[in-house]
């Protein structure tokens, strides 16, 4: 009796593994693409399917509701205050309104008042309107205006630009005092007149 053959190879080896089974599977899509923003070091991931941190209504802005300190319109410094500086030009047969509207810190405001309460002395009494109604009433609003900055504290460190030097105070400014000539001029025709 004859035996049969022996088997070719192992009996007991399984097929060859094909390529490696814990490889994981290659990227679809663009390789190049930006990968998503990540949470921030110690904030939870949200879960699949909620809306990311970046996607969230007011994320990294201020809380919808709640009311923010007003900022400087020139150099963004806090604390501000919400006021309109004004000037005036007054002409023979013309007039000129000025206004710059706030928020201003304390010192920005203070220069911006200064500068333009002393341009409305000199320029503003040369009509007769502006000499009995709208000089008088530009240069009581910066009055207020005044009252309102200097009650502000000092104000933080300037974020865009560098602060205006708000200079010399009104009365120290020569320009200041041709104020005088209409209002001399106005009591010279009362006392001429009586």
């Amino acid at each position: 009796m004859s035996m049969p053959p022996p088997p070719q190879g192992n009996p007991y080896a399984s097929a060859p593994p094909q390529g490696n089974p814990y490889a994981a599977a290659p990227p679809q899509g663009n390789p190049y693409a930006a990968a998503p923003p990540q949470a921030p070091y110690g904030h939870p991931q949200p879960a699949p399917g909620y809306p990311q941190p970046h996607q969230m209504p007011g994320y990294g802005q201020p809380m919808a509701g709640v009311p923010q300190p007003p900022t400087c319109r020139m150099c963004a410094a806090y604390p501000a205050a919400e006021v309109t500086i004004r000037g005036h030009v007054g002409m023979l047969l013309m007039m000129r309104f000025l206004k710059w509207q706030g928020p201003f810190c304390r010192t920005c405001g203070t220069a911006m008042r200064r500068q333009a309460t002393t341009n409305t002395l000199w320029q503003g009494w040369w009509s007769p309107f502006s000499l009995f109604i709208f000089n008088p009433y530009t240069i009581i609003n910066n009055l207020v205006v005044r009252g309102k900055l200097n009650k502000l504290p000092e104000p933080g460190p300037a974020t865009h630009v560098a602060r205006p030097d708000p200079g010399k105070s009104v009365l120290h400014r020569p320009a200041a005092y041709v104020a005088l000539v209409p209002i001399l001029w106005f009591l010279f025709l009362i006392v001429r007149g009586g």
